[in-house]
């Protein structure tokens, strides 16, 4: 038990911030989120052609996860 614990307080060390949620009829939906270590970069998102991401690049993530 104490090594799991050891285990679970180690991943959580930059577990932090701040998540709002609107909650209504039973369910919880996530309309905003921030934090110091986040992975979230808004210059890498996008769903439009641009030089950071090629379209074509999930077409072959698509397929190898497909091979699980």
């Amino acid at each position: 038990r104490e090594m799991l614990q050891a285990l679970i307080d180690k991943s959580q060390e930059h577990v932090t911030g701040t998540v709002r949620l609107k909650l209504y009829k039973g369910s919880a939906t996530v309309i905003g989120r921030r934090s110091p270590y986040s992975l979230y970069s808004e210059e890498h998102v996008t769903f439009e052609e641009d030089a950071v991401y090629d379209q074509r690049d999930a077409q072959g993530f698509i397929k190898l996860n497909a091979l699980r």
